[in-house]
């Protein structure tokens, strides 16, 4: 099981959130380096700045392979092989079915395409070297839906489904992996990124459950590693809502239709 003293680490989506979160979180405990990628180069350099001399900052698309083989390769240039990698960045956009293509692919390269093509870099490696840690950052609502964000519920779905389908084929083969599936946490896509959707999906996110902090999310998934477990849960609560959906599916769909009622403007 990975152990963050003495790893490397890359972390899309680093300059904030969570993934700045488990940038410092894995720097705390130990970590012999962290490169921080985000779309935002400037705020990846101001975090790495901020961890000192074991973090890197570097623009980084986590969509677009060559972004992330190039942050691949600062980390190991820098502090050695990737031992682990925090499949971080993620969007909250669009609202139903209507929303154009754009908005789907979107939601879909980010939450979903990137993890793809992050494992594609890395496995191969990790199968050589008999070791490697993929850690994906998916949501409740991809175990759940999400009330008011028809491509957020299906793209992080799919993460979770993405996540599975590495732990069942590479797991016997050296290959750790674990899915983190917090509810609200107190970051810009829950403050900001459910604009498409009006004030539905945020505050179904809120008054689902606790917003916690970034930095507790962050204990939680880098504990979770060292336990060796596959599914996070930053809210424990989750798990009761999983099984609620599987035990009875048509009853869990007319609750989440009533709290969607409770949460709409429009009649």
């Amino acid at each position: 099981m990975l152990d963050p003293a003495g790893a490397v680490a890359v972390v899309t989506g680093g300059a904030s959130g969570i993934g700045r979160a488990l940038a410092a979180r894995l720097i705390a405990e130990g970590a012999r380096g962290v490169v921080v990628a985000d779309l935002d180069g400037a705020g990846a350099a101001r975090v790495a700045d901020e961890l000192g001399a074991a973090a890197r900052g570097v623009a980084c698309d986590a969509a677009r392979q060559d972004d992330v083989a190039a942050a691949l390769a600062l980390a190991e240039e820098a502090f050695g092989p990737v031992d682990l990698f925090c499949a971080n960045a993620g969007v909250a956009v669009g609202t139903d079915e209507q929303d154009d293509d754009a908005v789907w692919d979107l939601a879909l390269d980010v939450n979903v395409r990137a993890h793809v093509l992050a494992a594609r870099l890395l496995v191969p490696g990790w199968l050589a070297r008999g070791r490697g840690c993929f850690l994906a950052t998916a949501s409740a609502a991809g175990l759940l839906t999400q009330v008011g964000s028809a491509p957020y519920a299906v793209s992080k779905h799919a993460a979770v489904a993405f996540a599975e389908w590495l732990a069942v084929t590479y797991g016997d083969r050296g290959i750790q992996v674990a899915c983190l599936c917090p509810m609200g946490v107190d970051t810009p896509l829950l403050s900001g990124g459910f604009a498409d959707g009006g004030s539905v999906a945020a505050d179904a996110v809120r008054t689902s459950g606790a917003v916690l902090t970034p930095d507790a999310v962050a204990r939680v998934a880098l504990d979770g590693l060292r336990a060796g477990r596959f599914l996070l849960l930053p809210h424990p609560e989750v798990a009761t809502f999983e099984r609620h959906r599987t035990a009875d599916r048509d009853r869990w769909l007319a609750g989440m239709r009533r709290l969607q009622r409770g949460l709409r403007t429009d009649g």
